[in-house]
């Protein structure tokens, strides 16, 4: 049962550890159901700890605890406290080295939360951030905490022939009863969220890699024996991260060994454990038959991103949870640099852009909005968010930008020197940028402490009579629970200027002795107002700002329909090119959408956009995946977002009208580009290969809405003939969003085809519940019956429930009601089984205020009933209580 008000905790209340771990050795007796666990810890009393007569106080959830032995005795049990989260220790010594021994048990085969060390299929695993290794054992567990780990495993040798732990194996052996161990040691030593251990029967695909000072280093990747075949471009992917971080960033891997396991249960992408990587079979698992092209990027950036935490994560580790960002939001930062670097870097930023307006602005703009950097936290499960994350990095891309890339790689190059083996905190990395650069950031440092996505609005009025133009901005950010007032950011502003052809036009500003050689410029905008003045100008120009999204925030200039199609044609800014087309059809969506909802039925949507398509296909392109992104709507969330009252119903009607329009308006280019594009490529994943198909399959959307027989016909052959699932799974989503009388046969084709692949079922079951026609929720409700579906597996769940809830707004805000029962009803049932989970899943119901009062009430009484449901978790009751406010 949970305790009636969960302790919340807080940034301002941080102490240091009253004790500290130097050495820890751990044996495991592996069984599925009664795993032993021995810990031996050398400590002694922290001298910088508040309280010297502090006892010692241990973590530990849902363990049995068999004996505690202090200096070599066994401690009777009136000589400790045991609590349901802790051990309490009051004799501790408080001055000398002490060893401290502890012996418990756990059931690996009850632990559904997937926390600690659970089982996945037939295998033993972990998963230990944020605080799962105290339900390993009795343990300090926080990330300021750091030893040397030595662990042995002993099992079964047909259960368990595998044997893996952190570091280097250094020792094994056979024991009788067909038993044998294996002894693993990490000469780094590390907070215990990055312990990690696997045990199971699994196949291994070797390879090696020379760092550049020319150690070698022995690459591994477990997986299931079924699933060996789909390792290669995991291992593919390692090793070009690996070469990759020492090019950028100069640094090498530092151990003689780096393993990946894949698991089928997790409640995350992947986690970095040091020198054993436990990923989701989702980012290792790829065949050109079973994964899309975004499948084999995604797998590489998630690759990337947990390599490059063994410096920034692991080497260098957050002193708190608070801190969460210092890793986490400079890691994604280098993920996204090296798929930029890997792929096409405008296409790869348009992408980032438009997850984080999806996604994380609205996380800002509601109930659930913290700073990246939080002050406050019941459970830190529910702060890997996108904020953290995805603003984090946006955070530490402006310093990229503000310092440039050779300032930055002073940054961190000094950040490693200084830090390295340290849990330090994000002003540590900001001085480090300070110091290296002879800069002033104290300003900037309130992109961690503020919540919100803060607002420019941009003016620019050209002078005919001095060939000048004034660019004035206005900053504001607007009120965030617990901030009511924000302080102006240190936004930096890329801008560039466009003349009547086209063409970047030379930049200078007032009292500069000549133009810059850059045609795009970083202002700095610190204040609440500024203004900056362009000369030398001899014809009005168009201005083109915040180029690369240079800051997370909403701009707001006010451009008619001619001039944000000009930018769509000519800017040469990949970012603002396609932003220039998301306004200017999002002006036409929302001018749809006040028609609906006067009650006008509109027959046209505004040309403009349609024009300025045509124009965009009549033009030759090298980069067709950029031109796949060009010829995209906003979402139906994106809209919405702009709107004070959103009307899911009336943001739908307006999309599929105008996405119709310019499908029949411009049906014979799609035609002919489908048909100059349509081949078979399967296996080739180069950027021409996967930009052919990504265009095809976007000409193929849009002839889709003209849901005719013969487009019925299209989709439904390239379906049957596709042999890569890019195309399959593009042609199968058409079809179940269109009236065609095989959709049926198709889908259940597809799912016979594919019932063994666990992933492809998965997008199977997201397939059917983003399907936006009448009668999804009741598919969403059949589904859940289904015999593949398993509300223990968050893969499953994900492609479900959180395809219906956080990818179908039209069907999940149902006036009635429905969508918001079905979702409060399965966040019962996994509270029970999975708290972090059910709260993620929570997200969408957060945001009750911006619909109307019918959606609200609704909404708010979903909650309630969570909130209502006994034994709610600290996880959902810390989202449901704050969304209810």
């Amino acid at each position: 049962m949970r305790e009636a008000t969960p302790k919340t905790v807080y940034l301002k209340d941080y102490t240091p550890p009253e004790y500290l771990i130097g050495q820890v050795e751990l044996t495991f007796l592996l069984d599925e159901r009664d795993c032993q666990v021995t810990s031996r810890l050398r400590m002694q009393k922290n001298p910088a700890g508040a309280d010297a007569s502090a006892p010692l106080v241990l973590d530990g959830e849902n363990l049995k605890l068999e004996s505690v032995r202090l200096a070599g005795r066994v401690l009777q049990e009136d000589e400790y406290q045991v609590t349901p989260e802790s051990l309490i220790i009051p004799g501790a010594p408080k001055v000398e080295v002490f060893l401290l021994e502890i012996v418990t048990r756990i059931d690996p085969s009850a632990n559904t939360a997937l926390e600690g060390l659970y089982l996945s299929n037939d295998m033993l695993c972990t998963q230990c951030e944020a605080q799962g290794f105290r339900r390993i054992t009795y343990f300090l567990d926080r990330p300021d905490v750091m030893a040397s780990y030595s662990v042995t495993l002993i099992g079964d040798k047909w259960r368990f022939p595998v044997l893996l732990s952190n570091g280097n194996r250094v020792a094994a052996g056979q024991l009788k009863k067909n038993r044998h161990w294996v002894r693993w040691e990490d000469p780094h030593k590390k907070p215990c969220y990055l312990f990690a251990l696997v045990a199971g029967r699994l196949e291994c695909l070797e390879d090696a890699y020379t760092t550049a000072s020319g150690r070698e280093v022995a690459l591994q990747i477990y997986v299931e024996k079924h699933d060996i075949d789909k390792c290669d471009h995991a291992m593919q992917s390692l090793k070009n991260a690996m070469r990759w971080d020492e090019e950028a960033f100069g640094r090498e891997y530092d151990l003689d060994l780096y393993m990946i396991v894949a698991v089928s249960h997790f409640n995350m992408g992947a986690m970095e454990n040091k020198g054993l990587n436990v990923f989701n079979t989702k980012y290792v698992l790829a065949r050109p038959d079973t994964a899309t092209d975004a499948d084999y990027e995604h797998i590489e950036g998630v690759i990337g991103h947990e390599y490059f935490h063994n410096w920034t994560g692991n080497r260098i580790t957050c002193r708190d949870w608070f801190q969460l960002s210092l890793k986490e939001g400079l890691t994604v930062f280098r993920d996204q640099e090296f798929t930029a670097d890997r792929t096409s870097r405008g296409v790869k930023r348009i992408e980032d852009v438009n997850l984080l307006r999806n996604r994380q602005f609205l996380e800002d703009a509601g109930p659930l909005a913290h700073p990246v950097r939080p002050e406050s936290y019941i459970e830190i499960n529910n702060f890997y968010t996108l904020t953290v994350y995805e603003k984090g990095a946006e955070v530490v891309r402006m310093l990229h930008t503000l310092l440039g890339k050779e300032g930055f790689r002073q940054g961190t190059d000094l950040y490693f020197e200084r830090h390295d083996g340290q849990a330090v905190t994000c002003d540590d990395f900001v001085r480090c940028m300070e110091e290296a650069n002879g800069v002033d950031l104290a300003l900037f440092r309130r992109w961690y402490s503020q919540a919100g996505t803060p607002v420019l609005r941009l003016t620019a009025d050209y002078s005919a009579a001095d060939a000048s133009l004034t660019v004035r901005v206005k900053q504001s950010c607007p009120p965030t629970p617990g901030q009511p007032v924000k302080e102006p950011h240190h936004i930096p502003l890329a801008l560039g200027l466009l003349g009547p052809d086209g063409a970047d036009l030379p930049l200078q500003l007032e009292g500069e002795g000549a133009p810059h050689a850059a045609t795009t410029r970083v202002l700095s905008v610190t204040e609440a107002e500024q203004t900056f003045r362009f000369v030398n100008l001899p014809a009005k120009p168009v201005v083109s700002a915040l180029r690369g999204f240079s800051a997370p925030v909403r701009l707001h200039v006010l451009r008619g329909y001619d001039e944000l199609a000009f930018l769509l044609r000519h800017d040469s800014d990949a970012f603002n090119r396609w932003d220039a087309g998301q306004v200017l059809a999002s002006q036409i969506m929302l001018n749809l959408v006040e028609q609906i909802i006067e009650g006008e039925q509109p027959k046209k949507a505004d040309p403009h956009l349609v024009e300025a398509y045509r124009h965009l296909l009549a033009q030759p392109w090298e980069d067709l995946s950029f031109l796949s992104l060009l010829l995209g709507l906003p979402s139906e969330d994106y809209i919405g977002s702009l709107m004070k009252i959103i009307d899911p119903d009336a943001i739908h009607a307006a999309r599929q009208l105008l996405k119709k329009e310019i499908a029949t308006a411009l049906a014979d280019d799609f035609r002919r580009l489908y048909a100059e594009h349509h081949r078979d490529e399967s296996g080739r994943f180069d950027a021409q290969a996967i930009g052919r198909r990504r265009l095809k399959n976007v000409c193929l959307g849009y002839l889709a809405e003209l849901d005719t027989d013969d487009t019925h016909r299209l989709c439904a052959e390239q379906f049957h003939q596709a042999r890569n699932m890019t195309d399959q799974i593009a042609a199968l989503g058409c079809l179940v969003n269109s009236s065609a009388a095989a959709k049926g046969a198709c889908l259940a084709e597809f799912y016979e085809q594919w019932r063994e692949e666990a992933l492809v079922v998965d997008k199977w079951f997201a397939l059917q519940a983003g399907c936006h026609l009448p009668g999804t929720l009741d598919v969403a409700r059949e589904l859940l019956s289904h015999p593949a579906f398993d509300l223990k597996n968050p893969n499953r769940v994900r492609s479900l429930v959180g395809a219906f809830s956080q990818s179908n707004p039209v069907r999940f805000h149902a006036l009635d009601g429905s969508g918001y029962d079905f979702l409060a009803e399965q966040v019962i049932a996994l509270n029970a089984l999975n708290p972090q989970i059910a709260a993620r899943l929570l997200a969408p119901l957060s945001q009750w205020r911006r619909l109307d009062e019918a959606r609200q009430r609704a909404m708010t009484a979903a909650l309630k009933r969570i909130m209502a449901e006994p034994g709610v978790s600290k996880d959902v009751y810390e989202v449901a209580s704050k969304s209810l406010g």
